[in-house]
């Protein structure tokens, strides 16, 4: 498995079927978290979901974040690709929100998406989720969005 290291990140792609990351990451989500990722309130992941979300193929790539002296995952990042727009969600665990984590696996995972051939990412994020709408705008040279409902759909057109 591949390592990328950034001031005391760790970014390793995440092994297929790795439920116990994900299932980590996800205990490490407050209420409040949970709800920013999903749209609405999310307890637990139910069997399909966390195997949903562990899936990594030739379409699905995920980065995990490791902060130096934490066995546990900081964040996830993953793509979901589509012809040459991919599909993007992100998560940071409570502890380390604000801190830079997010914006770091965004920026390996974008560079990630250039190096597929991906020309744009699209995100379907939550109407108060802020932090992420910021992050997005940082990933590529245009940005819009439109909403659907409580979510905006946000398109990020990637550098070639």
């Amino acid at each position: 498995m591949h390592a990328r290291y950034l001031n005391g990140l760790t970014i390793r792609s995440l092994a297929n079927g790795d439920t116990d990351t994900i299932a980590a990451l996800f205990a490490r989500l407050g209420d409040r978290s949970r709800e920013k990722r999903f749209c609405g309130a999310k307890p637990r992941l139910s069997d399909i979901e966390l195997h949903a979300l562990a899936r990594v193929d030739d379409d699905r790539h995920v980065l995990v974040g490791y902060v130096d002296g934490d066995s546990k995952p900081a964040a996830i990042a993953r793509l979901v690709r589509g012809g040459k727009q991919a599909e993007v969600a992100f998560a940071v665990a409570d502890v380390y929100q604000g801190r830079g984590i997010g914006s770091s696996l965004g920026g390996a995972l974008a560079a990630d998406a250039r190096a597929a051939g991906i020309s744009e990412l699209v995100a379907m994020v939550c109407s108060d989720n802020a932090p992420m709408v910021s992050l997005l705008k940082r990933l590529g040279q245009s940005f819009q969005a439109s909403w659907s409902g409580r979510e905006q759909e946000l398109v990020v057109g990637l550098e070639s």
